[in-house]
This record gives structure tokens, C-alpha cells and sequence, in this order.
């Protein structure tokens, strides 16, 4: 073997390995309002399914597969956004009896733990805020995609989540139970490296 070939090889061997190990790694994430959904849905007197949805949400994915101590999740939910596509709900909505987004306009998740629920599932144990009221609430997470995204030339990641929570626990509960006090929040949310 040539002098040449005994120190090209390692040195590529090696760079492959680190670009590996680098993918691998903690990454931060900025989630893009402009690729992010969020579904609030509910049962109507047991007839029907309305949803609500929010827009312009934001926040911050850290994620590492190998090591999901490190991973969490913060999520900034303008609930002032809120839209029935009912404009008589959505304005009682927006009102006192029910989010007041004049005094709280936003809602808050932070995540306290993310653990590995099989293939490319996860758990995002977290504290839901809304109206100033903090509950746990658990999201379960589909990994979506994680690699370069094409259009903006970053690494990026993909996620489906969703959970169910108790609105009386937000002092949301006019009309419960006829009208459910469960509510299933749906999320998809595309981010990109920072």
C-alpha cells in the first residue's frame, strides 16, 4: 500500500464516521409557523366533531435519538389566532367565558420528558398552560422525517402529535358535558435547524 492510500483512507474513514456522529447529535430546531397546524376537536351534543385551529404558532424542537434526555419541546400557542370558521363562535370564543384572550393571548407548552414509545414514536410529557392554569399533559409523537429539506437547504425534522385533554381543567367547561369536556388537540409541525 502506498504512503498515499495509508493516509487518505483513515482520514476519509474518519470524516464519514464524524459526519455520522454529527447527524446524530443534539439538534435545535425552529418550528415554521408556515408548516405547523394545529386542531382543536370536540363532540357537539354527541352529533358532530367541530374543530377549531390555530395559526402563526412557534417554538423550539431539541431532538437527539441516541440520547432523549436531551430532547424537549417548547411551544408558544397564540391563542388570540383562534378560528371556528364560525364567526359567532370563534368571537364568544375569544371572550371571557371562555379563553379571555385579552388577558391571557397566548398558551405555553413545555416539555419535562421525552421517551421512546416504539419505531418512530415518542412520548412528550410536558405542562400545558392556558388562562394562567398549568396541567400535565402528555403528547404522542410520530417522527415524521428528520433529514436536509430540499427547498430550504437545512437539516430539518417532521412531527405528528396529538393529545386529548379536560378543558374543565382550564376553566373552559360551559356546556359540559353536553358538549364534551374531552378536546383532542392535533398537531403537525415541520422545523429547521437553527
Amino acid at each position: 500500500m502506498s504512503v498515499m492510500k495509508k493516509v487518505l483512507l483513515p482520514a476519509m474513514l474518519g470524516l464519514g464516521l464524524y459526519s455520522q456522529v454529527s447527524l446524530a447529535a443534539t439538534q435545535t430546531y425552529a418550528m415554521d409557523p408556515g408548516h405547523t397546524s394545529v386542531v382543536v376537536a370536540w363532540t357537539h351534543f354527541g352529533f358532530s366533531h367541530p374543530t377549531a385551529d390555530l395559526s402563526n404558532v412557534t417554538g423550539t424542537i431539541v431532538f437527539d435519538a441516541d440520547d432523549l434526555a436531551k430532547s424537549k419541546v417548547d411551544v408558544t400557542l397564540p391563542i388570540s389566532t383562534i378560528d371556528t370558521h364560525v364567526a359567532a363562535l370563534t368571537s364568544e370564543f375569544k371572550g371571557a367565558e371562555y379563553f379571555d384572550v385579552a388577558k391571557y393571548p397566548t398558551a405555553t407548552f413545555h416539555s419535562t420528558k421525552v421517551t421512546h414509545a416504539g419505531d418512530n414514536k415518542y412520548d412528550v410529557e410536558g405542562n400545558l398552560t392556558i388562562k394562567g392554569i398549568t396541567k400535565p399533559v402528555t403528547l404522542h409523537a410520530v417522527l415524521n422525517k428528520q433529514g436536509e429539506h430540499p427547498m430550504v437547504k437545512k437539516q430539518a425534522i417532521g412531527f405528528d402529535a396529538a393529545a386529548t385533554i379536560k378543558r374543565s381543567d382550564f376553566k373552559l367547561d360551559k356546556y359540559v358535558p353536553a358538549v364534551s369536556d374531552d378536546v383532542v388537540i392535533a398537531i403537525s409541525t415541520e422545523a429547521y435547524a437553527k
